[in-house]
């Protein structure tokens, strides 16, 4: 008796669990739902528990919402100043309406979904490729690459097809991986790139020769000018010095001895430097002027 209670027991879990599986199902926090009545789209489901008809009637697709990445493939293109150039981008997406992704994609094929969003990718890339010159993406000058706003352009311009084509889906972010050249063009490139770093530097020299010139220049009209003052300066000392030694002369010419005395007195003092020890004749000019101090000294 005690063996049939549990094979009763038993079953009826079993049949309770086969019935769960068949009515019921879970969505994770991660996922959202679209659930098909008859293989068309008819409701949405969010996380947690939901009822549905077992299939053939309903069937339930599962869709990961969290953000998506993939790489495109090496897109060749033409930039602005005619140089062939490949490019490689990542992509980062996420499903936002998953009917319509349902809808658009066999069944939410996540595979068919990226090689879509890889063709609009791709379009977008040379679009905004022929819009900027070669110096954009590869520079060694003082203004450095534009990379930042390319990578800006084709994010906006990609949002804009999947916008259009209602996909379903938000491109969250795009970024370059790479970028070259195809081998038939590198050596051309490099050729160019080295002309133009030639001009540069041509360019360079013709502002340093020019700089220098200036600078050059300005400094001779400032010396010009220091001179040209001291100068101006100097004539005016030496026109107070001819002021100065005219009235001494007026006053020399009213006390001829008094002039005579200073001449010799000036003579004397300049002969009278670093303690020198002199043997002279009072009778010569302008010793003269000691004529009587020994015989004062002595008495």
């Amino acid at each position: 008796m005690k063996r049939n209670l549990t094979t009763i027991i038993i079953g009826a879990l079993l049949i309770i669990i086969f019935a769960l599986l068949l009515f019921v199902f879970q969505v994770r926090q991660s996922e959202v739902a679209v659930v098909t009545t008859f293989s068309k789209p008819t409701r949405m489901a969010d996380p947690g528990p939901h009822f549905k008809w077992p299939w053939p009637i309903e069937k339930v697709y599962k869709f990961d919402q969290r953000i998506q990445n993939f790489e495109g493939k090496l897109s060749e293109g033409l930039t602005r100043d005619n140089i062939t150039l490949d490019t490689m981008i990542y992509i980062g997406w996420r499903i936002t309406e998953p009917t319509n992704f349902f809808q658009r994609f066999r069944g939410g094929e996540i595979s068919e979904a990226e090689n879509r969003i890889g063709e609009l990718a791709r379009s977008a890339q040379n679009n905004v490729v022929g819009k900027h010159t070669l110096a954009d993406f590869v520079s060694a000058g003082p203004g450095g690459t534009r990379l930042d706003v390319i990578e800006q352009e084709m994010l906006e311009g990609l949002r804009d097809l999947v916008k259009d084509n209602n996909y379903g889906i938000e491109i969250k972010f795009l970024g370059l991986k790479k970028i070259g050249f195809p081998e038939a063009v590198t050596q051309a490139v490099f050729d160019r790139m080295k002309a133009e770093r030639a001009v540069k530097i041509s360019e360079l020299d013709f502002e340093a020769t020019t700089e220098s010139a200036r600078i050059k220049a300005d400094a001779d009209l400032a010396a010009s000018k220091i001179i040209n003052d001291a100068d101006a300066e100097a004539q005016h000392i030496r026109g107070q010095g001819v002021a100065a030694a005219t009235e001494a002369s007026r006053v020399f010419e009213k006390n001829p001895q008094l002039a005579n005395y200073l001449l010799r007195l000036n003579a004397l003092e300049a002969t009278l430097t670093n303690r020198t020890t002199l043997i002279f004749d009072q009778s010569k000019p302008p010793f003269d002027l000691f004529n009587g101090i020994s015989t004062n000294l002595v008495k």
